[in-house]
């Protein structure tokens, strides 16, 4: 099992950088929630505060590019792919060799496009296994995250509003939407951990289905 979690860094000096609100907690409950399911898994993770889950093998990495480079490497060997990281979309041009100092009362920054390791997976990578992506979303839940399960070739893709207060981003608890390619699921409010096994559970049984 290979889980992505946690935001990603992107640079804009040695001391600033973009980022999101992504505390990483999804992800990492999922690692442990599939490792205590008796799985193999490797957790591929941005930066945050989280302690590693017992017995998961662990790569940091800090940038989207990092990150893309790091599930290329290891995608082929794995049997599911869950991409619960908040992977920034864009990535400043060019990196200042030092502190970017105040100066005028604006500043413009010119970012680029980041890789999209979701998309990257079935085309680029070759990956056959079940795929998971995540949609955190503010408006139109279902309908944004049934086109990223159509755009991006996945089996299955967790959606969530991050527009409620109370769930998502920073929080320890989560209400999600199950998007499938024929159904959608609901899953109600529960605690990250409790929701991991429930959506583990998920992601075994269209395991199971894609391998018949």
């Amino acid at each position: 099992m290979l889980v992505t979690a946690g935001p990603t860094r992107e640079p804009l000096d040695p001391v600033r950088f973009l980022t999101n609100r992504s505390s990483g907690k999804m992800g990492y409950e999922l690692a442990h929630a599939f490792s205590g399911a008796g799985h193999t898994v490797l957790l591929v993770s941005g930066p945050t505060a989280i302690d590693v889950p017992d017995g998961v093998d662990f790569l940091p990495v800090e940038t989207a590019a990092e990150m893309h480079a790091a599930v290329e490497h290891h995608i082929g060997r794995m049997d599911v792919a869950v991409f619960a990281a908040a992977v920034a979309d864009y990535t400043p041009a060019m990196v200042a060799p030092e502190k970017i100092k105040k100066t005028g009362e604006r500043i413009t920054l010119e970012l680029v496009r980041t890789p999209d390791i979701l998309g990257s997976a079935r085309e680029s990578f070759g990956f056959a296994g079940t795929l998971v992506g995540f949609a955190a979303e503010t408006e139109n839940l279902e309908a944004n995250a049934r086109d990223k399960l159509r755009r991006k070739g996945c089996d299955l893709v967790i959606a969530n509003d991050v527009s409620k207060p109370g769930i998502g981003f920073d929080s320890d608890h989560n209400q999600v939407l199950l998007v499938f390619p024929e159904h959608t699921e609901a899953l109600p409010l529960a605690t990250k951990h409790d929701l991991a096994h429930q959506l583990v559970q998920a992601i075994f049984e269209t395991h199971a289905v894609k391998r018949c």
